[in-house]
Protein backbone atom coordinates (compact mmCIF):
# COMPACT_ATOMS: atom_id res chain seq x y z
CA UNK A 1 0.00 0.00 0.00
CA UNK A 2 1.02 3.64 -0.21
CA UNK A 3 3.01 5.79 2.18
CA UNK A 4 3.64 9.50 2.61
CA UNK A 5 5.30 9.64 -0.79
CA UNK A 6 2.20 8.25 -2.50
CA UNK A 7 0.41 11.60 -2.55
CA UNK A 8 1.18 14.16 -5.22
CA UNK A 9 2.38 17.43 -3.73
CA UNK A 10 -0.39 20.07 -3.94
CA UNK A 11 0.27 22.86 -6.41
CA UNK A 12 1.90 25.84 -4.72
CA UNK A 13 2.88 23.92 -1.60
CA UNK A 14 6.43 23.99 -0.26
CA UNK A 15 8.15 20.93 -1.67
CA UNK A 16 10.26 18.98 0.82
CA UNK A 17 13.69 17.95 -0.35
CA UNK A 18 13.53 14.64 -2.20
CA UNK A 19 9.75 14.66 -2.62
CA UNK A 20 8.39 13.34 -5.91
CA UNK A 21 5.09 13.35 -7.73
CA UNK A 22 4.32 9.62 -7.99
CA UNK A 23 3.08 7.72 -11.00
CA UNK A 24 1.09 5.45 -8.68
CA UNK A 25 -1.06 6.49 -5.73
CA UNK A 26 -3.21 4.64 -3.21
CA UNK A 27 -6.16 6.57 -1.79
CA UNK A 28 -7.60 4.16 0.76
CA UNK A 29 -8.49 1.03 -1.25
CA UNK A 30 -8.45 2.88 -4.60
CA UNK A 31 -5.40 2.74 -6.88
CA UNK A 32 -4.72 5.67 -9.23
CA UNK A 33 -1.94 5.82 -11.82
CA UNK A 34 -0.42 8.32 -14.22
CA UNK A 35 -2.83 11.16 -15.10
CA UNK A 36 -5.40 9.89 -12.57
CA UNK A 37 -3.14 10.61 -9.58
CA UNK A 38 -4.82 13.27 -7.43
CA UNK A 39 -3.19 16.15 -5.56
CA UNK A 40 -3.04 15.80 -1.81
CA UNK A 41 -4.46 13.06 0.37
CA UNK A 42 -7.95 12.08 1.43
CA UNK A 43 -7.32 13.52 4.90
CA UNK A 44 -6.11 16.79 3.42
CA UNK A 45 -9.30 17.17 1.43
CA UNK A 46 -11.43 16.19 4.43
CA UNK A 47 -9.82 18.80 6.68
CA UNK A 48 -9.85 21.58 4.09
CA UNK A 49 -12.62 23.89 5.38
CA UNK A 50 -12.47 25.96 2.20
CA UNK A 51 -12.68 23.01 -0.15
CA UNK A 52 -15.25 22.40 -2.85
CA UNK A 53 -18.60 21.14 -1.51
CA UNK A 54 -19.59 19.48 -4.79
CA UNK A 55 -18.34 16.16 -3.40
CA UNK A 56 -21.65 15.67 -1.62
CA UNK A 57 -23.22 15.09 -5.04
CA UNK A 58 -20.77 12.40 -6.14
CA UNK A 59 -21.56 8.69 -6.36
CA UNK A 60 -19.42 7.62 -3.35
CA UNK A 61 -21.36 10.05 -1.15
CA UNK A 62 -24.66 8.81 -2.59
CA UNK A 63 -23.68 5.31 -1.51
CA UNK A 64 -23.51 6.58 2.07
CA UNK A 65 -26.95 8.16 1.76
CA UNK A 66 -28.33 4.95 0.29
CA UNK A 67 -26.81 2.98 3.16
CA UNK A 68 -28.29 5.39 5.68
CA UNK A 69 -31.74 4.97 4.12
CA UNK A 70 -31.51 1.21 4.51
CA UNK A 71 -30.40 1.63 8.13
CA UNK A 72 -33.25 4.05 8.88
CA UNK A 73 -35.81 1.77 7.25
CA UNK A 74 -34.56 -1.37 8.95
CA UNK A 75 -34.47 0.42 12.30
CA UNK A 76 -37.97 1.86 12.00
CA UNK A 77 -39.59 -1.40 10.88
CA UNK A 78 -37.55 -4.04 12.71
CA UNK A 79 -40.20 -4.70 15.35
CA UNK A 80 -43.18 -4.49 13.02
CA UNK A 81 -45.61 -7.41 13.44
CA UNK A 82 -46.62 -9.56 10.47
CA UNK A 83 -47.76 -7.17 7.76
CA UNK A 84 -49.31 -6.97 4.31
CA UNK A 85 -48.39 -4.26 1.82
CA UNK A 86 -51.39 -2.70 0.07
CA UNK A 87 -50.88 -0.85 -3.21
CA UNK A 88 -53.14 1.25 -5.39
CA UNK A 89 -53.57 4.55 -7.15
CA UNK A 90 -52.89 7.88 -5.46
CA UNK A 91 -55.67 9.23 -7.71
CA UNK A 92 -58.47 7.11 -6.28
CA UNK A 93 -61.13 9.60 -5.09
CA UNK A 94 -62.17 9.53 -1.45
CA UNK A 95 -65.61 7.99 -1.09
CA UNK A 96 -65.42 6.07 -4.37
CA UNK A 97 -66.12 2.30 -4.40
CA UNK A 98 -62.39 1.61 -4.83
CA UNK A 99 -61.57 3.86 -1.88
CA UNK A 100 -64.15 2.18 0.33
CA UNK A 101 -62.79 -1.22 -0.72
CA UNK A 102 -59.36 -0.05 0.41
CA UNK A 103 -60.75 0.97 3.80
CA UNK A 104 -62.48 -2.39 4.16
CA UNK A 105 -59.31 -4.27 3.20
CA UNK A 106 -57.26 -2.31 5.73
CA UNK A 107 -59.74 -3.14 8.48
CA UNK A 108 -60.00 -6.80 7.49
CA UNK A 109 -56.22 -7.24 7.42
CA UNK A 110 -55.93 -5.82 10.94
CA UNK A 111 -58.75 -8.10 12.10
CA UNK A 112 -56.77 -11.02 10.63
CA UNK A 113 -53.72 -10.06 12.69
CA UNK A 114 -51.67 -8.06 10.19
CA UNK A 115 -50.18 -4.59 10.19
CA UNK A 116 -50.84 -2.61 7.00
CA UNK A 117 -48.05 -1.06 4.92
CA UNK A 118 -48.74 1.38 2.07
CA UNK A 119 -46.86 3.99 0.09
CA UNK A 120 -48.25 6.53 2.52
CA UNK A 121 -49.85 8.72 -0.12
CA UNK A 122 -53.44 9.71 -0.87
CA UNK A 123 -56.09 7.71 -2.71
CA UNK A 124 -56.05 3.94 -2.31
CA UNK A 125 -53.03 4.11 -0.02
CA UNK A 126 -54.81 6.50 2.33
CA UNK A 127 -57.86 4.24 2.27
CA UNK A 128 -55.94 1.18 3.47
CA UNK A 129 -54.16 3.22 6.16
CA UNK A 130 -57.50 4.64 7.26
CA UNK A 131 -59.01 1.18 7.59
CA UNK A 132 -56.04 -0.06 9.59
CA UNK A 133 -56.14 2.91 11.94
CA UNK A 134 -59.90 2.67 12.47
CA UNK A 135 -59.46 -1.00 13.34
CA UNK A 136 -56.84 -0.02 15.96
CA UNK A 137 -54.06 -1.72 14.02
CA UNK A 138 -50.56 -0.69 13.01
CA UNK A 139 -50.71 1.67 10.02
CA UNK A 140 -47.41 2.18 8.18
CA UNK A 141 -46.60 4.57 5.33
CA UNK A 142 -43.41 4.38 3.27
CA UNK A 143 -43.25 7.65 1.38
CA UNK A 144 -41.03 8.74 -1.50
CA UNK A 145 -39.40 12.07 -2.30
CA UNK A 146 -41.20 13.37 -5.38
CA UNK A 147 -41.79 16.94 -6.55
CA UNK A 148 -45.57 16.51 -6.66
CA UNK A 149 -46.10 14.46 -3.48
CA UNK A 150 -47.82 16.13 -0.54
CA UNK A 151 -46.30 13.97 2.19
CA UNK A 152 -47.70 11.11 4.25
CA UNK A 153 -51.44 10.87 4.73
CA UNK A 154 -52.87 11.58 8.21
CA UNK A 155 -53.78 7.94 8.87
CA UNK A 156 -50.13 6.81 8.99
CA UNK A 157 -48.88 6.00 12.50
CA UNK A 158 -45.35 4.90 11.52
CA UNK A 159 -43.90 6.78 8.57
CA UNK A 160 -40.58 6.65 6.76
CA UNK A 161 -39.80 8.86 3.77
CA UNK A 162 -37.26 7.69 1.19
CA UNK A 163 -35.14 9.35 -1.49
CA UNK A 164 -34.63 6.18 -3.50
CA UNK A 165 -37.31 3.96 -4.99
CA UNK A 166 -35.25 0.78 -4.73
CA UNK A 167 -34.68 1.21 -0.98
CA UNK A 168 -38.38 1.82 -0.45
CA UNK A 169 -39.33 -1.21 -2.56
CA UNK A 170 -37.01 -3.38 -0.49
CA UNK A 171 -38.93 -2.36 2.64
CA UNK A 172 -42.28 -3.21 1.03
CA UNK A 173 -41.12 -6.78 0.46
CA UNK A 174 -38.85 -7.36 3.46
CA UNK A 175 -41.41 -6.36 6.08
CA UNK A 176 -44.53 -7.79 4.43
CA UNK A 177 -45.81 -11.33 4.15
CA UNK A 178 -47.75 -10.56 0.97
CA UNK A 179 -49.30 -7.92 -1.29
CA UNK A 180 -52.87 -6.83 -1.93
CA UNK A 181 -53.01 -4.73 -5.09
CA UNK A 182 -55.90 -2.37 -5.74
CA UNK A 183 -56.41 -0.68 -9.13
CA UNK A 184 -53.49 1.61 -9.81
CA UNK A 185 -51.17 3.12 -12.39
CA UNK A 186 -47.52 2.75 -13.35
CA UNK A 187 -46.18 2.84 -9.79
CA UNK A 188 -48.61 0.12 -8.75
CA UNK A 189 -47.66 -1.97 -11.79
CA UNK A 190 -43.98 -1.50 -10.99
CA UNK A 191 -44.46 -2.85 -7.47
CA UNK A 192 -46.71 -5.68 -8.69
CA UNK A 193 -44.31 -6.95 -11.35
CA UNK A 194 -41.30 -6.71 -9.08
CA UNK A 195 -43.11 -8.90 -6.55
CA UNK A 196 -44.16 -11.37 -9.25
CA UNK A 197 -40.55 -11.59 -10.44
CA UNK A 198 -39.27 -12.19 -6.90
CA UNK A 199 -41.81 -14.98 -6.38
CA UNK A 200 -41.19 -16.50 -9.82
CA UNK A 201 -37.43 -16.62 -9.27
CA UNK A 202 -37.68 -17.92 -5.71
CA UNK A 203 -36.18 -14.80 -4.13
CA UNK A 204 -39.18 -14.76 -1.80
CA UNK A 205 -41.32 -17.75 -0.86
CA UNK A 206 -44.84 -18.16 0.47
CA UNK A 207 -45.63 -14.61 -0.60
CA UNK A 208 -49.28 -14.23 -1.67
CA UNK A 209 -50.19 -11.60 -4.24
CA UNK A 210 -53.88 -10.71 -4.54
CA UNK A 211 -55.21 -8.41 -7.25
CA UNK A 212 -58.44 -6.75 -6.16
CA UNK A 213 -60.91 -5.92 -8.93
CA UNK A 214 -61.55 -8.44 -11.70
CA UNK A 215 -62.88 -5.82 -14.12
CA UNK A 216 -59.80 -3.62 -13.71
CA UNK A 217 -57.18 -6.37 -13.86
CA UNK A 218 -58.93 -8.47 -16.48
CA UNK A 219 -57.29 -6.85 -19.49
CA UNK A 220 -53.83 -7.28 -18.01
CA UNK A 221 -54.48 -10.94 -17.26
CA UNK A 222 -55.81 -11.49 -20.78
CA UNK A 223 -52.67 -9.90 -22.22
CA UNK A 224 -50.38 -12.00 -20.04
CA UNK A 225 -52.20 -15.17 -21.06
CA UNK A 226 -53.02 -14.47 -24.71
CA UNK A 227 -49.82 -12.67 -25.69
CA UNK A 228 -46.97 -13.17 -23.21
CA UNK A 229 -47.64 -16.84 -22.42
CA UNK A 230 -48.98 -17.65 -25.90
CA UNK A 231 -45.77 -16.37 -27.48
CA UNK A 232 -43.60 -18.33 -25.06
CA UNK A 233 -42.28 -15.33 -23.14
CA UNK A 234 -43.57 -16.70 -19.84
CA UNK A 235 -44.76 -20.03 -18.53
CA UNK A 236 -48.44 -20.87 -18.15
CA UNK A 237 -47.80 -21.63 -14.48
CA UNK A 238 -46.71 -18.01 -13.97
CA UNK A 239 -50.39 -17.07 -14.18
CA UNK A 240 -50.80 -18.91 -10.89
CA UNK A 241 -48.43 -16.64 -8.99
CA UNK A 242 -51.34 -14.37 -8.10
CA UNK A 243 -55.02 -14.40 -7.20
CA UNK A 244 -57.73 -12.04 -8.43
CA UNK A 245 -60.96 -11.33 -6.57
CA UNK A 246 -63.68 -8.76 -5.97
CA UNK A 247 -64.40 -9.92 -2.43
CA UNK A 248 -62.67 -8.34 0.58
CA UNK A 249 -63.13 -11.38 2.79
CA UNK A 250 -61.71 -13.70 0.15
CA UNK A 251 -58.75 -11.41 -0.48
CA UNK A 252 -57.80 -11.55 3.20
CA UNK A 253 -58.54 -15.28 3.41
CA UNK A 254 -56.22 -15.99 0.46
CA UNK A 255 -53.44 -13.95 2.02
CA UNK A 256 -53.89 -15.57 5.42
CA UNK A 257 -54.02 -19.14 4.14
CA UNK A 258 -51.07 -18.77 1.78
CA UNK A 259 -48.93 -17.16 4.48
CA UNK A 260 -49.84 -20.05 6.79
CA UNK A 261 -48.98 -22.60 4.11
CA UNK A 262 -52.53 -23.93 3.89
CA UNK A 263 -52.64 -23.22 0.15
CA UNK A 264 -49.86 -22.87 -2.38
CA UNK A 265 -49.47 -20.70 -5.47
CA UNK A 266 -50.32 -22.90 -8.42
CA UNK A 267 -52.86 -25.04 -6.61
CA UNK A 268 -55.43 -24.30 -9.32
CA UNK A 269 -55.36 -25.15 -13.01
CA UNK A 270 -53.50 -22.73 -15.32
CA UNK A 271 -55.59 -20.05 -17.01
CA UNK A 272 -57.35 -21.14 -20.17
CA UNK A 273 -57.34 -18.84 -23.18
CA UNK A 274 -60.71 -17.39 -22.40
CA UNK A 275 -61.99 -14.12 -21.04
CA UNK A 276 -64.48 -15.89 -18.79
CA UNK A 277 -62.18 -16.01 -15.76
CA UNK A 278 -61.85 -12.23 -15.62
CA UNK A 279 -65.37 -11.26 -16.68
CA UNK A 280 -67.11 -12.98 -13.81
CA UNK A 281 -70.07 -11.54 -11.94
CA UNK A 282 -68.67 -8.85 -9.58
CA UNK A 283 -70.40 -10.60 -6.70
CA UNK A 284 -68.25 -13.64 -7.37
CA UNK A 285 -64.49 -13.75 -6.96
CA UNK A 286 -62.18 -15.48 -9.39
CA UNK A 287 -58.62 -16.41 -10.04
CA UNK A 288 -56.91 -17.15 -13.37
CA UNK A 289 -57.88 -20.70 -14.21
CA UNK A 290 -61.19 -20.74 -12.32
Amino acid sequence: MGNAEDARIPEGAEVPEGAVSPEEQWLGPVLRRREQVQPGTTDQRLLDSEGDSEWVHTDPWRVMRIQSEFVEGFGALAELPSAISVFGSARTPAGSPEYEAGVAIGKALVDAGFAVITGGGPGAMEAANKGAREAKGVSVGLGIELPFESGLNPHVDIGVNFRYFFVRKTMFVKYAQGFVVLPGGLGTLDELFEALTLVQTGKVTRFPIVLFGTAYWGGLIDWLRDTVVAQGKASEKDLLLFHVTDDVEEAVMLVTKEVAGEIEPGHLKPARRSRVSVQADPARSSRPGD
